[in-house]
């Protein structure tokens, strides 16, 4: 199979002339490239899972509220209904939460993972805490666990080659399907 388009290769040439190559707005990521929300310090005060539980649950994209811990939707998703699971006490590190924090966190998780599976078929799951920048959290100061559903082939080329992730409906919708059909 040949890399030439009938006409020759295709190349992007701006606002110049049109070529038959398709493009993926996704604007909303240059906040994130930018840091835009990252926190300035490693303050509660800075901290937007500290923030997240005092603002509306569409606001603040909280999809259940427990009695020690929360579950929030990913801003920056790595996929369709990124879930986070967040003590609602800023600690940064697993071993800093109290037996009933892990506890709750624990029970969060396994019900994220039903709702996911019910909600859109999740086949499978990523789920993990980066503890600290060095082990790649974005927000190192406020501990908080990914649950990231997973379905076959959904690391296409998007990803891999484009750099850039696809989702399906809006961060919001998102959230307000999965609060509804919250599975406990």
């Amino acid at each position: 199979m040949s890399d030439e388009h009938p006409e020759g290769p295709l190349v992007q040439d701006g606002v110049g002339e049109p070529d038959d190559l398709d493009r993926l707005w996704t604007p909303h990521r240059m906040a994130y490239i930018r840091g835009e929300n990252k926190p300035a310090d490693a303050s509660a005060g800075q901290c937007p899972f500290c923030r997240a539980p005092g603002l509306t649950d569409e606001d603040g994209l909280v999809v259940l509220r427990g009695e020690l811990a929360f579950v929030i939707l990913n801003l920056y998703p790595y996929a369709p209904g990124h879930l986070m699971v967040c003590p609602y006490r800023h600690v940064s590190l697993y071993s800093e939460t109290t037996e009933e924090e892990a506890a709750e966190m624990a029970v969060l998780t396994k019900q994220a993972m039903r709702t996911l599976g019910t909600v859109s078929r999740a086949e499978g799951f990523n789920i993990g805490m980066n503890q600290g920048a060095v082990a790649g959290a974005g927000i190192a100061a406020h501990l908080h666990q990914h649950v990231v559903p997973r379905w076959p082939g959904d690391q296409n080329f998007m990803p891999i080659i484009g750099r850039t992730k696809t989702l399906p409906e809006l961060l919001g919708d998102t959230r307000a399907l999965l609060a509804e059909r919250w599975t406990a």
